[in-house]
């Protein structure tokens, strides 16, 4: 007898109607791109035709193969710069590509680009090495008795030292997150503490007017406190490490309008800088390009910004484009002069000749290409971005453009948008990027070679009052008056992880390897990780 087929499948009924016919899939169009590097525009392959639903992944894969000669593949990040027409008021000026050219372009709200548009992709090489994100509170240490005023992480990320109201510094140890020591010697609040980028000293700066340097090792003081300042301490900051690797010189900034440079061997001022009319806010001591000995970089509320040979003090620029006082100052050097020779790599030089030529090796490469680029803040809600030692490919143009105009110094951009007075500036630690915090409750992503705006990132009800860069640039993580900390995830420019926990106002904040450190008017300090 033949076989009987069993009975046709009864169809899905959903609610009496018949489960409608899947859709067939649209067939993705091909687009024709051209990948050009982040850094000069200059294309780094012919241009390619390529289905529009090619994955990132497979898009960094390509441009691996097409561009680099290297065997390691390159991590690449890629976007498209919108069309000036395309993108309004606070929205982002790029698009950045997460999954596809189709998902993320063609389906832009815009609607700026169609498939037979050419696609410049924008190429920008990351961080071989990846930060995690912190996403809990791993330790509350409660110890300081005022507000706490200043935190900072020590070079390796081993040590943490914290500044207090209640007239002490305080060392935390990384590994156990337990305090260390307590730096007691300041009869004022402690208003700054910065690590010498070999964490052999640190220094701290108070309300008092006086300098005290401490060994961190041991929590005792070196030697009695630095006078000379008639207000108190405003900054601190130490002489690179490439420059001066066994003895570097300490530069404190003051209210009382100077700037003095320390010889921390002798324990002795070696100079003052008695240049600006009202209080000196902000100094660094940045390398000043290949060539130097190293400049003072100082910002004043006489509404200058000086710049100083840190040889004998001699001033070398003076720039005057702000309207109000000149409240936060950036380099884009400031993590590898931070960082002297320690890198993620983690390996400990054994003299100060190979710590010397390491820092060198990393300074060099951040300042190879667009030289030490300064990025200064102001109560007049805006920002300048200023070349004042280029690499040497553009030197000579420089020089040339400043004498046309009389030897004024113009800045190559200003950055506006900020409605309100700007708290804090911070180049990321490859310079590509720099983020500003203000008082109108934003924080402003820009590029870091040209000045031009990229996005804002909206999520605190207060103001922002200070911004970490995590060590890939990656990350940006803020501190508010709203009592939140909160992390930022720059391929998006959306909010990665919020981070409650403090009961009032954060006033400080930093970023080591994947820990996040806060400080406030709580008087805890908070260690944040994955």
């Amino acid at each position: 007898m033949a076989s009987q087929l069993p009975p046709p499948k009864r169809q899905k009924v959903y609610h009496g109607i018949p489960e409608p016919e899947p859709e067939p899939l649209q067939p993705s169009p091909n687009v024709v791109v051209q990948f050009v590097s982040e850094e000069d525009g200059t294309p780094l392959a012919p241009s390619v035709n390529l289905p529009s639903n090619i994955s990132r992944s497979a898009l960094e894969a390509l441009v691996n193969k097409l561009s680099t000669k290297d065997e390691d593949p390159v991590p690449f990040a890629f976007h498209i710069a919108l069309p000036p027409d395309a993108s309004n008021g606070g929205a982002p000026t790029r698009i950045t590509i997460s999954k596809s050219i189709e998902e993320d372009v063609l389906s832009h709200p815009s609607q700026a680009f169609t498939p037979e548009d050419v696609f410049v992709i924008h190429c920008s090489p990351q961080a071989v090495f990846r930060v995690r994100p912190a996403t809990r509170c791993s330790s509350t240490l409660s110890g300081h008795t005022s507000p706490i005023l200043c935190a900072s992480f020590s070079p390796t990320g081993n040590l943490l030292a914290t500044g207090s109201g209640d007239c002490n510094a305080r060392l935390w140890d990384l590994f156990t997150e337990m305090p260390s020591h307590t730096l007691s010697g300041h009869k004022g609040w402690v208003l700054c503490v910065e690590w010498e980028a070999l964490e052999r000293k640190l220094a701290t700066g108070g309300h008092d007017g006086h300098v005290r340097l401490w060994d961190p090792k041991t929590g005792k003081a070196l030697g009695d406190a630095l006078k000379g300042h008639s207000k108190w301490v405003t900054s601190l900051a130490w002489e690179p490490i490439h420059l001066n690797p066994s003895a570097p010189r300490l530069a404190s900034s003051s209210k009382d309008g100077t700037v003095r440079v320390w010889n921390t061997a002798t324990r002795r001022c070696e100079y003052t800088l008695g240049g600006h009319t009202a209080s000196v806010n902000v100094v660094r001591w940045g390398g000043g390009g290949l060539n130097s000995k190293g400049v003072l970089y100082t910002a004043s509320s006489d509404r200058t910004v000086r710049i100083w040979d840190a040889e004998g003090g001699k001033l070398l620029h003076t720039l005057k484009d702000h309207a109000h006082w000149v409240t936060t100052l950036t380099l884009n050097t400031d993590f590898v002069l931070r960082t002297g020779p320690f890198d993620h790599i983690g390996k400990k030089p054994v003299s100060d000749d190979e710590a010397q030529a390491q820092a060198l090796a990393r300074y060099s490469n951040i300042v190879s290409s667009n030289g030490e680029l300064l990025i200064t803040g102001s109560d007049d809600h805006t920002l300048f971005l200023w070349s004042l030692f280029p690499s040497r490919t553009t030197t000579t143009e420089n020089a040339a453009a400043a004498a046309e105009r009389g030897g004024k110094l113009k800045p190559i951009a200003r950055l506006t948008g900020h409605q309100r007075q700007v708290s804090h500036v911070a180049f990321s630690p490859d310079g590509r990027w720099a983020a500003s915090a203000a008082f109108d409750n934003s924080v402003r992503v820009w590029d870091g070679r040209t000045g031009k705006f990229i996005a804002t990132l909206r999520g605190h009800v207060g103001a922002v009052y200070r911004l970490a860069w995590s060590a890939d640039s990656r990350m940006l993580v803020s501190a508010s008056k709203d009592s939140t900390l909160k992390i930022w995830d720059l391929k998006t420019y959306k909010l990665k992880t919020d981070l409650p926990g403090h009961t009032d106002e954060v006033y400080c904040v930093d970023f080591v390897a994947d820990k996040v450190v806060s400080g406030g008017r709580d008087r805890t300090v908070k260690i944040w990780k994955n």
